[in-house]
């Protein structure tokens, strides 16, 4: 039996028609309520982000309105018009079988629900009648049911814009092509079509999606960051250099130096509050070697001996180790140009063998500007990442697990760090005769100068 949607659209939200409506949509919701009788509530402001209770919803679709891009209710008994094809693709298969890149908008939807419940996991910034909600995702769930031009029922506009920006960042087209693209193709598609004007106008619509990063400024001499009791300054409190490259510009203000910092606890959020990644960061606890061989960091005897140090970290298999990767490289393709840009990445040890050291699965943290190496001020900037890393380890925060549909409280811990020597050195702030001449000394040499200094340090049993 077709359901009666007719009445989503009336203007006048006190007619009998809707108000009788607005009553058969709640003895429906009644059908799917949780444990404590609350069901979600497609409001304009709310976009079944959240669950309450029936009265509440009542109340929230009469002041509000109904929103109208919930077409399908699929939070409310009805079937998704895809079902099928979606069953389909996570249905066991007897061969492997190449990626299949579909045309469908679910994907999308997949992605903005998941988001909007890592935003709104944080309850302090919900109240109970749903408040503090990002109204932006209404405009986003519109922009999905969006047809990029008229007749096309195969991709939505931000289906085709999340599409085409993925194929530029893996072609690594510039900003100027990708413009120039938008451009044909507003040309050579029906006028009516939603194409983006630019790559800036694209980019603005998929920052909600999408994880964003901190400038901060920093001294051109490399003595402190503009960041926290700093902020407001104008010059470095150790040097007294100029924050700015012209300090009496009458326009926008250019900085000497920018940090760029990525932040780590909204990555690892999404890492759980997405379905398609929750379920590998417990591999760790379910994957371990049975046979005595060592397949994986957890399988070592350094990973036991920091489980039984730290009982209570370990008691939590969703808890994040990382290990941390850093070194200097010259951005540049004239290499005779003498710069060095140094990245801070984190991978997480949670993850199977064949995931942790994937690409896909770096997190970049940091993005340290030249264009020299910050050898012993590496800790300047440093610093964002490491106050990070503390509060991780000794408050924790909230995080939503997709796999589970569970609230916990997650805490992290950096176990190691991956590097040559020289950013050994700049790392941990040791330096010695030996780090300055490592690169002129070969790799056998290197291991028994270790060997003759492991003999020296540990006594003979």
């Amino acid at each position: 039996m077709a359901i009666d949607k007719s009445w989503v659209t009336l203007g006048n939200r006190n007619s009998p028609a809707f108000l009788s409506g607005l009553r058969n949509f709640i003895e429906t919701a009644k059908k799917h309520v949780d444990g404590r009788g609350r069901a979600f509530y497609p409001c304009r402001r709310c976009c079944n982000a959240c669950r309450q209770d029936l009265n509440t919803i009542y109340g929230h679709i009469h002041d509000r309105g109904f929103l109208q891009s919930y077409q399908n209710w699929i939070y409310h008994g009805e079937q998704h018009p895809r079902a099928a094809e979606i069953a389909s693709l996570f249905a066991p298969r007897t061969t492997p079988t190449p990626p299949i890149i579909t045309t469908t908008n679910n994907e999308m939807f997949d992605a903005i629900d998941d988001v909007m419940a890592e935003q709104n996991t944080n309850v302090d910034n919900i109240d109970e009648d749903g408040t503090g909600l990002d109204q932006e995702f209404d405009a986003m769930f519109e922009e999905l049911n969006k047809e990029l031009y008229p007749g096309c029922s195969q991709m939505s506009s931000l289906n085709f814009i999340a599409k085409l920006m993925h194929i530029k960042v893996i072609n690594k087209w510039t900003n100027s092509s990708y413009d120039q693209l938008l451009e044909l193709l507003q040309t050579a598609l029906p006028k009516e079509n939603h194409v983006p004007a630019s790559h800036y106008e694209a980019k603005k619509k998929l920052s909600k999606i999408g994880l964003g990063y901190q400038s901060i400024h920093a001294c051109i001499n490399d003595c402190a960051l503009f960041w926290k009791e700093n902020e407001s300054m104008q010059n470095c409190p150790a040097c007294n250099e100029s924050r700015w490259v012209d300090k009496n510009t009458k326009g926008k203000k250019v900085p000497q130096k920018v940090l760029r910092y990525f932040p780590l606890t909204s990555r690892l959020r999404r890492r759980y509050s997405s379905r398609l990644t929750a379920k590998d960061m417990i591999w760790h606890n379910t994957g371990r070697s049975t046979d005595g061989m060592m397949r994986h960091p957890v399988d070592g005897k350094e990973w036991q001996e920091f489980d039984e140090r730290y009982p209570d970290f370990a008691k939590e298999p969703r808890n994040v180790r990382l290990g941390l990767a850093a070194d200097g490289f010259n951005p540049f393709g004239n290499m005779s140009q003498t710069y060095s840009m140094w990245p801070v990445v984190l991978t997480t040890y949670n993850t199977p063998p064949w995931l942790c050291m994937k690409e896909s699965s770096f997190m970049l943290t940091l993005l340290i500007p030249g264009p020299k190496s910050p050898s012993k001020d590496i800790d300047v900037f440093l610093r964002p990442l490491v106050d990070e890393l503390k509060m991780l380890w000794a408050e924790g925060v909230q995080v939503r697990d997709a796999s589970t549909k569970t609230i916990f409280r997650i805490h992290a811990a950096l176990l190691w760090t991956i590097n040559d020597y020289p950013a050994r050195s700049s790392l941990s702030g040791w330096s010695g005769q030996e780090d300055s001449c490592l690169k002129s000394i070969s790799g056998g040499t290197i291991c028994r100068l270790m060997a003759r200094k492991r003999q020296d340090i540990l006594p003979d049993d």
